[in-house]
Order: structure tokens, then C-alpha cells, then sequence
């Protein structure tokens, strides 16, 4: 289960992969089931599919990264567990998960098999609380407690190192502390898995944008500029940076917008491409998004 600090991916796999014996079945399998599944095989020396079985639950095991535990029972030296269980043949293998079994399978697998066997046992655990975690790392950092927040995400990464929420996050810390240099090394230190991700994707448009932000000259007189020349398109643009650097983020969106309807083709679409950075840089779903895209779209199918 997720606690700050405990990497379950590096736990020992004896940790995650043990024999168990009649004296000790309960605490190894009923009791530890009341946190992750539990897989037990049982199975026997002189069985040859055992032999093949075994490893490759192991490895599947393993690879799931503490989601997922196993227990194995040889039933020549535990007969009352494989009777109570009405083992009959070996290998047969179930999984338990809060104290009962919830699947279970006889003889070997192709591996592909074992492995969605193991992934929809790791699914009943849910995420150990990580999603918890990346919840309050987020709304720490927006209400400004940065380093609290670059803790939680970093705690995050060590549990799963291609978390590309917690990654994102880490950057987003950076960004929020202007330091830009090193926002976009760590982002661009991302691990493949995450470097094409939205989350990567997002946080590569903040940094677009801060970095503007940073080159904005006052909002009064950009607001000022426009006013006074509705046509001064360079101006609006400006202010729309401005704007966005103090958090206004619709009010830069609509400013964008009227300066795409005046001119869709300025500096080779410049007001529609920074409005694409700002959509990406928000969440999908935020109202923003929803409301810029609608009216964007309906000016360019005009």
C-alpha cells in the first residue's frame, strides 16, 4: 500500500514470493490478502508443469511491482491445505483477495495468460492509494506549498517510476518556483514512457507560457495600446500574455480569439497557435477549453 517514503517496487522479492507451510497459511495468505491478492500454487516436486509454471508466475509476480504477492504450498508436505482446498491435481493455483478466494486456474499457461491473470488480480487492489496521493501533491502546489508538493510527487516516482502525473508534477514545482532552466531539463530527462505523454505535453505549453509571461510588458498599457488601436495586433497579443501571466486566463483566451477573428493569418497564425498552447497546458475537460475550442472552431468553419 502507498506510504511516502516505502518504494513497494523495490521491496525484496521475498517480500513478494515465499513458501508458506500448514502453521503459517493464515498470516501468508488469509491475513496479507486483506491488503494486496494473494496468489498461492500448489504444486510438487516430481511435477513436471510445475517447473514450468512457477517461474513464470514469479516473474509476473514480480513484475507487478508489490500490487500482487504469492505464496507457493508444496502439497506433498501440506496435504490438509490442498484438501481443504480441494486440490486434486497439480499445478492448480488460486488467488485470494480479503481473506476468500477469487479465481483459480489448474495446469500451465502460456504466459500471456499469466500474466492477465496477475494484471486483473493487480487491478482489485486498485492503485495503493497512489491516485490519493497525486490528489493532495496537487492541491498542495496550488495552494502554494511547493515543497511539500515536490516531495509527495517525488515519494510517487519512487513507487512508480513512470508515473507521468507525478513526473508532470515535479515539473510544474519547478515552474512554479521560475525556474524555468530547470523545469525543462528535468522535463526533457523524462523517461520515454512518459516524454510523449498529455502530462509532458501540458507541462512543456506552462513553460511555453511562463516563459512569455516572463517578456509581458504591463497589462495597463498593453490594455491601453489596444484600446486605442483595435487593430494593433501585436499589442493584443502582448496583453494576452499578460493576462495570462497574472492568472487570467480566460480573459487571455477571449483576447486571442478577437485577434484571430481581426486576423487569422498574423505572424503565420500566431494568435491560433497560442491558443492551442493554452488549451494544452490546461486539463481537457476544464471549461476554458471547452468554451475557446467551441468558439475557435466555429470561426474557421465559417
Amino acid at each position: 500500500m502507498f506510504g511516502l517514503g516505502n518504494t513497494t517496487a523495490a521491496a525484496p522479492t521475498n517480500d513478494l514470493i515465499k513458501d508458506t507451510t500448514e502453521a503459517t497459511f493464515m498470516a501468508d495468505v488469509v491475513e496479507a490478502s486483506q491488503e494486496v491478492p494473494v496468489i498461492v500454487d500448489f504444486w510438487a516436486p516430481w511435477c513436471g508443469p510445475c517447473k514450468t509454471l512457477m517461474p513464470a508466475l514469479e516473474a509476473a509476480v514480480v513484475a507487478a511491482k508489490g500490487k500482487v504477492k504469492m505464496v507457493k504450498v508444496d502439497v506433498d508436505q501440506n496435504q490438509q491445505i490442498a484438501a481443504q482446498l480441494r486440490v486434486q491435481s497439480v499445478p492448480t493455483v488460486y488467488a485470494f483477495f480479503r481473506g476468500q478466494p477469487v479465481d483459480a486456474f489448474q495446469g500451465a499457461l502460456p504466459q500471456s495468460e499469466i500474466k492477465a491473470f496477475v494484471d486483473k488480480l493487480a487491478a482489485l487492489a486498485g492503485d495503493g492509494g497512489l491516485g490519493e496521493a497525486l490528489e493532495a501533491a496537487d492541491q498542495m502546489l496550488a495552494e502554494g506549498a511547493v515543497a511539500d508538493a515536490a516531495e509527495t510527487f517525488a515519494a510517487i516516482l519512487e513507487e512508480e517510476p513512470e508515473n507521468a502525473a507525478a513526473f508532470a508534477g515535479l515539473v510544474r514545482c519547478q515552474i512554479a518556483t521560475d525556474d524555468l532552466d530547470q523545469a525543462e531539463t528535468l522535463l526533457n530527462s523524462a523517461p520515454e514512457k512518459i516524454a510523449g505523454t498529455k502530462e509532458a505535453e501540458a507541462v512543456r505549453a506552462q513553460i511555453a507560457l511562463a516563459r512569455q509571461a516572463a517578456a509581458a510588458g504591463p497589462e495597463a498599457e498593453l490594455r491601453a495600446a489596444v484600446e486605442a488601436d483595435p487593430d494593433n495586433h501585436q499589442a493584443r497579443f502582448d496583453l494576452a500574455s499578460a493576462l495570462h501571466a497574472s492568472g487570467k486566463v480566460e480573459d487571455a483566451v477571449n483576447e486571442l480569439l478577437e485577434l484571430f477573428r481581426r486576423d487569422r493569418e498574423w505572424n503565420d497564425g500566431a494568435a491560433r497557435a497560442q491558443l492551442f498552447t493554452i488549451f494544452d497546458a490546461l486539463k481537457p475537460q476544464d471549461p476554458i477549453v471547452l468554451k475557446g475550442r467551441r468558439r475557435l472552431s466555429s470561426m474557421i468553419f465559417l
